[in-house]
This record gives C-alpha cells, structure tokens and sequence, in this order.
C-alpha cells in the first residue's frame, strides 16, 4: 500500500516518470542529463517516501509494479501543474529553448517556424528538430524530448493522440515525385488513374511515418497502384536519390518537397487527394514559443488559404467521415 507524503520533491517524481517512459534506467538518466546513480538513487529514494516498491528490476528489463501503474497517472498530472506553474511566471532571457520538430527542411512545419521566427516572436528560441514521421515524433514528444511537431495527427494511435494536443494547420496537397524520363513527367497535373500498374515508394516499413502509410494505403486501394516492399528508413538525401534511383521507384509526396537532382514533382488530380496536417504539441505544454507557433500558423493559414479544401477532394479516414481536420 502506497503511503503518501504530501511533501513529495517533484524531481522524484519526474525521475519516476522517466524510467516509466523509457523503462530503461540508462536511457532516462540520459533524458534527464542526469548520472545513472544519481537517478537510480532518486528512485530508491522515492520508493521509501512512499513505502512501495515502482519497478521490478532485473538483468534484461525494467517493468513497473502495480504500485508503480497506479502511482504514475498522478504523477504525470502533477508535474504538469508544475510545468504550467512555472510557465506562466517564466519568460525572458532565462526562458528554456523550444524543440520544435519540422519534418524536413522544405515543409509546412518550416514554414511555421521561420514565420515565427521572424515576424512572431524573435526573442523566443525556437530550435529546429527533423524527425522523418509524426508517429516517431510523437513518441518523442511524450517522453519530452521534443516540444511541437507537425503532421497527421489522426493518423496516431488514438491512445496516443489523447495524451496529445493539436490544431489543425493545412491540407497539403498530394504529389508524386518521379524521374524526368518518366512518360508522365510532361503532364503538368498527373490523374490518379494514370498511376495504376505502378509502383510508389511511400515509406513502408518505417515505424516513424505508419499515418503517412497508411494514407497511402487507403489512397492507393483499389486503383491499382503498389505501394513499395518494405525498405530500411532512408537517412539523408543523398542516400534518398541513390536508392530510389536505383529502385526506380515513384515516391508519394507533398507538394512541398526538397528539390532532388533528375526528378519533377507533380501533383495529383481527379480528385484532388489532400494530407492533412495538424501542429501537435504535448498536453499541458506552457510555453511562449508555443503561442509565437499558433499565431504563426494562424497568419499563414489564413493569406494562403491552407484550410481550404479544392472541390471533389480526396481525405484518408477518419478524417473523411469527420468532416476533415478538427481541434
């Protein structure tokens, strides 16, 4: 039986809360630029507040008892009273940086974060991140490594997306980039239908970008088109060209896409299939980055029309039956 102590030091809990993520001790030591003693340390010396033993420790893993289960949402909700206590009161120089998670160097999250930065708020350190996929970033986001990210956000676990929040940002549009001796290079727009019998690359096999493969999946189904074996993540752009050069594959994108040597970027038609991207932030988050992010999303939404959608336009489930992108 957990017996409490009403004088808890919230770094315990934020030590506990740790291992609990990471279930690893290393790991959370390194999360929280702590020595690995001192955290093992800080967890003994939480179990003795609360006379109950949190983690099962052995030679392989780390597991939580069920002391530790139940310890843990309570532990969470208030460190986040905590973090929104000290938020509210901070800003200024001493105001810690923001890790914001923009996808790529070329895309909507960046676009985001230069408006921000340069017409928002350009005191706040704002510091960019480049995660391949939504689904790696969000993992990233609930162990606080990272601040904001952009991407599908219903395209997550829904166990996940609730420990979330989000706000709907823009509807990119869907493009496929392809080789310039490719026959469809010379359309400006390509069909759909155009694409059946081939095959595209859409990150298949990457446990970072499932809501980006999953789009394509169902964008994909029943027009006969492939989607790409499973294949290692990609790192870099130079390794990008060399393997889809050498698969010849065709690759689904957005129509904000880098610029890669021997290929056109070509969007899609009839109908118009759109991605929809929302800013995704962690639940209890303070943060006047945050705000500049809003604001920044806000401005461009509105002069560039990123929330409108072109008639007979295409969306993945479940945004399709929702109506599109909702908060």
């Amino acid at each position: 039986m957990v017996r409490v102590n009403r004088d808890i030091d919230p770094r315990l809990l934020r030590a506990f809360t740790a291992v609990a993520d990471e279930l690893h001790f290393t790991r959370a030591a390194a999360r929280l630029y702590v020595a690995q003693q001192a955290l093992s340390r800080d967890i003994r010396r939480l179990e003795r507040e609360l006379g109950a033993e949190l983690f099962v420790r052995t030679t392989r893993q780390v597991t939580l008892t069920a002391e530790g289960e139940r310890l843990l949402p309570y532990a969470r909700r208030a460190l986040e009273a905590q973090d929104e206590l000290a938020a509210a009161f901070a800003g200024g120089p001493g105001q810690r940086p923001m890790l914001v998670d923009v996808s790529a160097p070329v895309s909507t999250g960046s676009q985001v974060l230069a408006e921000a930065r340069r017409h928002i708020a350009p005191e706040t350190e704002l510091v960019a991140r480049f995660h391949s996929g939504l689904t790696g970033a969000a993992a990233e986001l609930l162990a606080g490594r990272l601040d904001v990210s952009f991407g599908r956000a219903h395209g997550l676990d829904p166990a996940v997306l609730a420990r979330l929040d989000h706000r709907p940002v823009r509807y990119e549009r869907i493009a496929v980039l392809l080789r310039e001796d490719h026959p469809l290079a010379r359309l400006d727009e390509i069909p759909l239908s155009a694409l059946a019998g081939e095959t595209l690359y859409a990150a298949r096999g990457n446990p970072a970008t499932t809501e980006w493969t999953d789009l394509a999946a169902q964008l994909f189904a029943g027009r006969g088109i492939a989607m790409a074996e499973p294949f290692p993540e990609i790192d870099g752009e130079a390794e990008f060209v060399r393997v889809v050069t050498k698969r010849r594959w065709l690759v689904l994108a957005s129509e904000d896409f880098m610029d890669l040597p021997g290929t056109v970027l070509r969007l899609l038609t009839d109908p118009v299939p759109l991605s929809p991207v929302s800013m995704v932030w962690r639940k209890g988050l303070r943060h006047p980055g945050l705000d500049a992010l809003v604001s920044a999303a806000r401005t461009l939404g509105a002069t560039g029309h990123w929330l409108h959608r072109p008639p007979a336009s295409w969306l993945p489930h479940p945004e399709a039956t929702s109506g599109g992108l909702r908060d």
